[in-house]
């Protein structure tokens, strides 16, 4: 029978299928198995390493990874300590786990169930783990000296903006006559971003997933670290002018809240984008930023969605409000980048405006 196999598994060519082992090993995040469809939930295609999206039908059979997820409009899942009667299909990518709690939206139809075959086994028999096939040898390094800026991408929730406004930023820089590289250092394997970011211009786009990685979420701050690092040699093969970094989820998540905190990591950052979907969590997303000593450079993301309530930012901050038709300008640079996340130098507004409505 054809096994399906998503981006996830995109490098597992060569492998023994073991079907003894199946309810006496542990899986690691990481883990590659084959799985049967048992039945369909909200979750009824697979993408694959070409980053097609493909059905799949009750019968099937799939080739998948163990990773945890948190996604807080999807599923939240943890790689399993024992062995499972039904396992959770969690993400399009091809990360498998046990569904702990989800998207009041997805409860109707909850998540596809798969059955474990099997796990996908080396010439010594190992099992296959995509996380030590593509072992990092880099090792982070705050003080390296880096011939590029970098601006993270933050936000106050999943689907807040994030995604699509450092897309466009990629796009802005690029159309400034720079060399631009996109990095999604945290989240769970789909391909959707990087392609995004790649269509709006950026010269390079990749993230944890190149290094074998179904997911970050509950990687340890060292691994996380090693990591960006890894991502970032690997963007320096195009010489880039800047690099735009995209943190998943919200400034509350765990990986988020651990990278931001960390001293040592935003001394590599010199520009912070943030991304809200109203005006009240674009305040306290600033104020919980200004508490950790950063400042970003501008609001953006879904809240430019609703005109009233960036009218209700552009008065209570003292921060412009970008959409994607400022991001996606050349000006965007000469206006706001030339500004260090740290400083307190207030952008001019007035004349800011001015070319906003140009661009527009």
């Amino acid at each position: 029978m054809n096994i399906k196999k998503p981006m996830s598994c995109k490098g597992v060519t060569d492998y023994k299928l073991n079907t003894v082992i199946t309810k006496s090993y542990i899986p690691m995040a990481g883990d590659v198995a084959i799985f049967e469809v048992l039945q369909l939930g909200s979750l009824s295609t697979l993408q694959d390493s070409d980053g097609r999206n493909r059905y799949i039908f009750e019968g099937d059979r799939i080739m998948a990874v163990f990773g945890n997820r948190y996604a807080s409009n999807q599923f939240e899942g943890y790689v399993p300590t024992t062995f499972q009667e039904e396992y959770d299909f969690m993400g399009k990518g091809g990360v498998v786990g046990v569904v702990t709690s989800m998207y009041y939206k997805l409860e109707l139809l909850g998540p596809t169930k798969l059955k474990l075959i099997g796990y996908a086994t080396d010439k010594q028999g190992e099992v296959i783990n995509t996380i030590n096939e593509k072992s990092i040898s880099a090792v982070f390094d705050a003080d390296k000296k880096r011939p590029y800026k970098t601006i993270l991408s933050v936000g106050a929730s999943m689907d807040s903006g994030k995604t699509t406004s450092a897309a466009y930023l990629c796009r802005g820089l690029k159309a400034a006559g720079n060399k631009v590289a996109f990095i999604k250092l945290t989240g769970t394997v789909f391909n959707k971003d990087k392609v995004l970011a790649y269509d709006c211009g950026a010269d390079m786009a990749i993230d944890f997933s190149d290094f074998g990685f179904p997911s970050t979420y509950l990687c340890p701050t060292d691994s996380l670290l090693d990591l960006y690092e890894a991502l970032l040699d690997k963007v320096e093969e195009i010489n880039p002018d800047y690099v735009v970094i995209e943190i998943a989820d919200g400034l509350l998540q765990r990986e988020t809240e651990m990278l931001i905190s960390h001293e040592a990591f935003m001394s590599t950052v010199d520009h912070v984008l943030f991304s809200s979907g109203d005006s009240l969590s674009a305040m306290q997303g600033v104020e919980t930023l200004h508490s950790k000593k950063i400042k970003p450079f501008a609001i953006s993301g879904m809240i430019n969605t609703r005109p009233l309530l960036v009218d209700e930012a552009n008065r209570n901050l003292k921060l412009p409000v970008l959409n994607l038709a400022h991001l996606a300008s050349a000006d965007v640079e000469n206006y706001f980048i030339n500004t260090h996340i740290r400083t307190t130098m207030a952008p001019d507004m007035a004349q800011f405006k001015k070319r906003a409505r140009e661009v527009a």
